[in-house]
């Protein structure tokens, strides 16, 4: 009886281990191409585009003395912007004034008594001022209002991330102002003294300026 010959095993190692090969050699070539696509970039270099969280306090403190020198050049006597805008409101816009989202912001200074107050907000009376015209000046402790953030057209809401941080930089300029102009003086004790002030103001009633000082003194 004759035996049939063996049939051999077929070895499938071989063809698994191609197969784990070009696996390999496909992540390596991922990670080179992710490695080649990666640019690295020094901390603090021109292209680290990273922004620190903005301050307002910061922003206030470095910014109001800018605000408050460019008020004090812009600035014009009561009586002489008073008579331009009441002549022609539009040309006074264009010769002195800043334009605001709401209105526009004019730099203006004046002496005058103090009036009657309420919540800090104060009536002044401005020689060669026509009665019709109410000029009041904000001594706190609220501050309300843009006007500080808007006196100068420098200011900008691109310059900012959000509306959030936009408004916050108002305020500062604001708390800032209070710090530098009004920490010195007794805003309980104006009424009857003359007071010095230069400040600015959104003109949305021409019969009414309500002044947010960047200089104030009791005379």
């Amino acid at each position: 009886m004759s035996s049939q010959p063996a049939t051999p095993t077929m070895n499938r190692r071989p063809a698994s281990n191609v197969r784990w090969f070009v696996l390999a050699a496909g992540v390596l070539v991922v990670l080179a191409a992710m490695i080649l696509d990666t640019k690295i970039v020094t901390i603090g270099s021109d292209e680290d585009t990273r922004k620190a969280a903005f301050s307002p306090e910061a922003f206030g403190k470095a910014e109001f003395p800018n605000v408050q020198s460019a008020v004090e050049q812009r600035a014009i006597d009561a009586p002489t912007l008073a008579s331009a805008i009441a002549k022609d409101k539009a040309a006074a816009e264009k010769q002195y004034g800043v334009p605001a989202n709401v209105g526009t912001e004019f730099s203006v200074k004046f002496s005058g008594v103090v009036g009657e107050g309420k919540s800090g907000i104060y009536t002044v009376k401005v020689a060669d001022v026509p009665d019709t015209l109410v000029v009041r000046v904000q001594t706190g402790p609220a501050i309300n209002g843009t006007d500080l953030r808007d006196a100068t057209g420098a200011i900008t809401f691109g310059q900012f991330i959000n509306q959030i941080e936009y408004q916050n930089a108002g305020s500062a300029l604001n708390n800032e102002m209070k710090k530098q102009v009004l920490s010195t003086i007794d805003n309980t004790k104006l009424s009857g003294k003359t007071i010095s002030v230069v400040g600015v103001f959104k003109l949305i009633n021409p019969k009414g300026w309500l002044v947010t000082p960047v200089k104030l003194s009791v005379q």
